[in-house]
């Protein structure tokens, strides 16, 4: 697949597996590459879990839905990024979430038993593959853990400023974007839209941050 062969070579699953060996590597797995438009699915809550997904192109969002049609936004995914591996290896049966592609996206799917199972080649890449994967599914448990911690706060303000705070500690900088538009970084934290972008504008008539659409800068 060389058209992906940068965003592969840059995927934390395949560290340490040289562009040399990738090509038979992903052949011994039976990835395959789907496209999906804007507002399609990868995954479907309730779907079997058994797929990795890694994107090669575009942006997808893991997303769940309550009974009443409110959407939390469980993760942002860009090129080179894995997803779907944590139910994928926890063995449940069906998705608890959905995976959609909020712009044109391409997706490499591998299923998760030609990863950890060894093939009849006994390819010298499976092990390390193994291994990278236990490194994102810990990396992933932290992210996780810092989510719970910013959505437990008390207040809108109290979530959003932990939230950004998190985010300028992630840029090394003050200045910084965030993969979110308003209705989306709602959804993240689980709060009303229209509580957020009040406090956003009482944040800024206070000095505290300044902002345009995704791009903030924190004052103090």
């Amino acid at each position: 697949m060389p058209d992906n062969s940068e965003v592969l070579a840059a995927c934390p699953l395949f560290e340490g597996v040289s562009r040399q060996d990738m090509e038979a590597m992903l052949q011994c797995m039976q990835a395959r590459i789907i496209d999906v438009p804007k507002g399609g699915a990868v995954f479907r809550v309730d779907g079997p879990a058994e797929y990795v997904g890694i994107l090669l192109s575009g942006g997808v969002r893991v997303f769940r839905d309550d009974f009443d049609g409110n959407r939390a936004i469980q993760a942002t995914i860009q090129p080179g990024e894995l997803f779907g591996e944590t139910f994928a290896c926890a063995g449940v049966a069906r998705l608890p979430v959905s995976v959609e592609a909020d712009q044109s996206s391409r997706v490499l799917l591998i299923r998760l038993k030609r990863i950890i199972e060894t093939c009849p080649s006994a390819c010298g890449f499976h092990n390390r593959v193994v291994l990278n994967l236990l490194k994102v599914l810990a990396a992933k448990n932290l992210l996780l853990n810092r989510k719970l911690e910013i959505v437990s706060r008390r207040t809108t303000r109290e979530k959003l400023m932990a939230y950004l705070s998190f985010q300028a500690r992630a840029a090394g900088s003050n200045h910084f974007a965030i993969p979110f538009d308003r209705q989306g970084l709602a959804d993240y934290l689980g709060v009303d839209r229209s509580a957020l972008s009040a406090e956003i504008g009482k944040l800024r008539r206070e000095g505290v941050l300044e902002s345009d659409r995704s791009v903030f800068t924190l004052l103090q």
